[in-house]
């Protein structure tokens, strides 16, 4: 199947911070990578949190929040304080950091770890091995090269799907692909085998919709019609 995974796109050089990182140590890591974001890790390579640019912010802000806040009587509004005026005393990675971390194996399709920052609204995955130690971060740009793929190689990819996993001779199905919209034409033996054509190319990455213009052989969604039985009449010779 031509679906990518994480270990094929992932940044393996990492840019990291260790939790006793300085707020400022921080600060000046995103700004030499020009990253947005980056893990923090204990000694064991283990993934603790990540901090973003809006962690820093955050922070910052806090800082320069002013007292009179603590006059406030609100439970809500006292919660939000005692969180503001934790993050005001942040000084370290593993202060500001937000935990715990979603990650994701290298085995992993894409389309999976995209669907995981969609619903964690992240902007970078930590990617980990089997004992959870950090080997590389996949961020939502890693994710969308296999939609810089070239139209010929996804149309390639399309064939060989066909060809392998429904066992489609060459040429049954002519594949065209602009822009990642993928055509098919061609004429199958079974119209139960559309659907699955269709399913197939879906699969595909970088292919960001289906046209289907196939045809069928032989219609066999619908049950067999049933003809009225015909007797066939036996003539006896009479006895003698």
């Amino acid at each position: 199947m031509m679906t990518r995974i994480v270990g094929e796109v992932m940044t393996r050089e990492v840019v990291e911070a260790r939790r006793e990182t300085s707020f400022k140590d921080v600060a000046r890591l995103l700004d030499r990578h020009r990253i947005s974001g980056l893990p923090v890790v204990d000694h064991d390579d283990k993934v603790l949190g990540v901090i973003s640019e809006t962690d820093l912010i955050h922070g910052q802000a806090a800082r320069s929040t002013p007292g009179r806040e603590r006059r406030l009587r609100l439970p809500a509004l006292r919660r939000a304080t005692r969180h503001t005026a934790a993050v005001a005393r942040a000084t370290t990675a593993e202060d500001l950091m937000s935990r715990p971390a979603i990650t994701v194996h290298p085995e992993q399709s894409v389309a999976d770890a995209a669907r995981v920052m969609e619903r964690h609204h992240v902007e970078r995955l930590p990617v980990v091995d089997e004992e959870d130690r950090l080997i590389g971060i996949a961020t939502r740009r890693d994710l969308l090269r296999v939609f810089l793929r070239t139209d010929e190689e996804i149309r390639q990819d399309v064939l060989d799907v066909l060809t392998r996993t429904m066992g489609l001779l060459p040429h049954t199905v002519i594949v065209s692909v602009r822009d990642g919209m993928a055509t098919l034409e061609g004429r199958l033996e079974l119209r139960s085998a559309i659907p699955q054509a269709i399913r197939q190319t879906w699969r595909v990455d970088g292919v960001v919709g289906v046209v289907n213009s196939l045809t069928f052989r032989i219609d066999d969604t619908r049950p067999p019609e049933k003809h009225p039985s015909h007797r066939i009449k036996h003539h006896w010779l009479p006895e003698r």
